[in-house]
């Protein structure tokens, strides 16, 4: 599935200020394959396209469900959605993709905060259709604005639990990685600051223990000296200047490069290196898909040879 439209079947509020939208073929027919951590690129103008954690069933093929939550702050997309998106009307999608896949492990540990349960909330459906064991700890700033609480609490019991901020203050993180239990797999989404923690508690963890999704950047280094771009497809060569990122660059050069979010964060400038060595800057590679230098996010990384050869 490159890019599609699709109809809204159904909008509901979920939690305060958060919306679900379930998005069908207008003919009714079967939309892709999915597994739980993927997303979808909702393209909501010329250059409005937001990524949205899909959190309906997988085995559904009649539908693909995403949560929006209103962002006052925002740039613009989650206020789009909840003014203008009524049901019956179009929105064009691309996806979905998966850069938050679930690992086969024995036992898991999910941690969300806020908006953050979205790509959780199917990751624990698989987990418990699978046999495995786990547990869920969703904290949020009031019960009310936590999606999907009441329902996770009633289907699963004790092994989710609540922790509305202004009943029970942060989640006790602490508690939950005091004591790692080997073969358990540590999933948290939410925002930077819990992420920022959870990975600190889990700096000495085995590799690939944790896995992590931002809806936000990690802050890393500005700018770098200039190097050279080299596009294997079309034999054309590119300087990148200090000031600019890879994909401005190309752009500048006339390349046409699909990209989104321009922070690092949803995938979609992902481009395969050839050679040279990036100087990895996203919010999603593992440290070892870093370590491979396979891939690099054009948006925000660079490079750290004086050249390299892009798959462009």
């Amino acid at each position: 599935m490159t890019a599609t439209d699709l109809v809204v079947a159904r909008r509901e509020a979920v939690a305060t200020g958060v919306l679900v939208l379930a998005l069908c073929r207008p003919d009714g027919g079967t939309l892709p394959e999915w597994a739980p951590g993927a997303h979808l690129d909702l393209v909501l103008g010329p250059d409005l396209v937001r990524q949205y954690s899909l959190c309906g069933d997988p085995g559904d093929r009649s539908v693909l469900e995403v949560a929006v939550q209103l962002e006052a702050g925002g740039r613009g997309g989650s206020r789009f959605v909840h003014e203008r998106l009524a049901v019956g009307g179009t929105v064009r999608v691309a996806g979905p993709r998966n850069h938050l896949p679930l690992v086969d492990a024995p036992r898991y540990l999910f941690i969300a905060g806020g908006i953050g349960i979205t790509p959780i909330r199917p990751m624990v459906a698989a987990a418990d259709a699978a046999g495995a064991d786990w547990c869920l700890a969703y904290g949020g700033r009031t019960r009310a604005s936590m999606a999907f609480a009441e329902q996770l609490h009633g289907k699963y019991g004790r092994r989710v639990g609540l922790c509305p901020q202004d009943e029970t203050g942060l989640l006790d993180l602490d508690t939950l990685l005091d004591k790692p239990v080997p073969g358990t797999a540590v999933y948290c989404c939410g925002p930077e600051p819990l992420i920022a923690a959870v990975e600190e508690r889990c700096r000495a963890r085995p590799p690939g223990t944790l896995h992590v999704e931002r809806f936000a950047p990690k802050r890393v280094d500005a700018g770098g000296t200039a190097f050279e771009v080299e596009l294997a497809l079309s034999g054309r060569t590119v300087t990148v200047r200090p000031d600019r990122s890879i994909l401005a660059a190309l752009e500048e050069a006339g390349v046409a490069v699909l990209s989104s979010c321009r922070e690092g964060t949803c995938g979609t400038c992902e481009t395969v290196v050839l050679g040279g060595v990036p100087d990895h800057r996203d919010s999603l590679l593992t440290e070892d898909e870093r370590a491979a230098g396979d891939t690099m996010m054009i948006c925000v990384s660079r490079a750290r040879t004086p050249r390299l050869v892009l798959e462009l």
